[in-house]
């Protein structure tokens, strides 16, 4: 599943013009979907599929939702992995979110939507009583970092902002991963922007089965590149993805190290392709707590009858731990590449 954070993967390759700035954003690029095999067998568990359900992903059986939610305290990072701008995933983050503060808890929100240059401003909005919205949205610079409807992503804001949560910003600046994209991650790092941003210390892990996955998503959703087109495209994707799970491991950190012990489990908010099969974002974080970290993923998927035996050989392949059914969003399911 190709990553796009505003609108289809196609429609912003075309925008931005050919490969080099169509990368600046790996900002997304795992929305869409690429196709895969549906040949499995009728009358399987997704017979009694249905929107609302949660599915444990190894078996594809229901889960009851609210023995599921009474567990998840016992997490230290639960990842809900979105498809951008559906509004029932959003539902379902706050009730991921609700159930937590009603059983005690003070959970940390991480958010895709929000570039660590805007965390300053988020800051303020949400601690601030005379902060306004509109003024919120340019000091965070939601147009240039993120794009489409803030009233997509607004609820989850508020409640932070209601309920006193801390949120934070996952993303590494756009600038930087434009740099990355345009002259390669060996010139980037050399760049003032890399130790701006703290980067300098930081490994970014190459893992052969991340790249196996991310490149075949690049040239299914963006066919017709140089193989070097796809190198940056790829180094872009994997800085991202890297300095997102610096930002869930610090946010972790902070909280073990705390003195609250209500304070937790951190809740990262992101596209789906960065949970899937565990190798964008969490198995980077694993790198970075090597001991005593309980992690769960939860890919939020629209429910296509027709595409249920293709969910179901992903989850079998391990896409994620549970799958969370839901109606298709206002713009409908997301397009597939071909």
């Amino acid at each position: 599943m190709c990553r796009a954070e505003m609108g289809s993967c196609r429609r912003q390759f075309h925008r931005v013009g050919r490969f080099l700035t169509l990368a600046m954003v790996l900002l997304g690029l795992w929305g869409c979907h690429t196709k895969g095999p549906v040949g499995m067998p009728a009358g399987q568990p997704w017979s009694d599929w249905a929107p609302g359900q949660l599915l444990d992903a190894k078996t594809g059986l229901v889960v009851p939702t609210d023995t599921w939610l009474e567990q998840l305290t016992g997490y230290d990072v639960i990842y809900l992995g979105e498809e951008h701008h559906n509004r029932f995933h959003i539902d379902a983050a706050l009730t991921v979110l609700r159930s937590l503060a009603d059983r005690g808890r003070k959970p940390v929100l991480t958010m895709e939507m929000f570039g660590w240059d805007g965390q300053s401003a988020l800051d303020h909005y949400l601690t601030s009583t005379d902060a306004t919205r509109a003024g919120f949205l340019e000091d965070v610079g939601w147009k240039q970092n993120w794009g489409g409807a803030f009233e997509d992503y607004e609820p989850l804001v508020q409640f932070a902002r209601d309920h006193r949560f801390p949120l934070v910003a996952m993303n590494p600046p756009k600038p930087l991963i434009r740099q990355v994209v345009k002259q390669g991650l060996a010139q980037a790092k050399a760049l003032p922007e890399w130790s701006q941003w703290g980067m300098e210390g930081e490994d970014v892990v190459d893992d052969t089965a991340y790249r196996s996955r991310i490149l075949s998503q690049l040239q299914a959703c963006h066919g017709g590149g140089a193989p070097e087109d796809y190198l940056t495209m790829y180094e872009a994707s994997m800085v991202r993805d890297e300095g997102m799970a610096k930002t869930v491991a610090a946010a972790f950190h902070r909280v073990r190290a705390g003195v609250d012990p209500a304070q937790g489990p951190v809740v990262s908010y992101t596209g789906g392709g960065h949970v899937q099969y565990r190798l964008p974002v969490p198995n980077r974080v694993a790198r970075r707590v090597p001991a005593g970290l309980k992690q769960v993923t939860v890919y939020l998927a629209t429910f296509e009858l027709d595409r249920a035996a293709e969910l179901y050989q992903s989850m079998q392949e391990g896409i994620a731990d549970f799958v969370w059914l839901t109606p298709p969003g206002s713009q409908g399911a997301p397009r597939r590449c071909r």
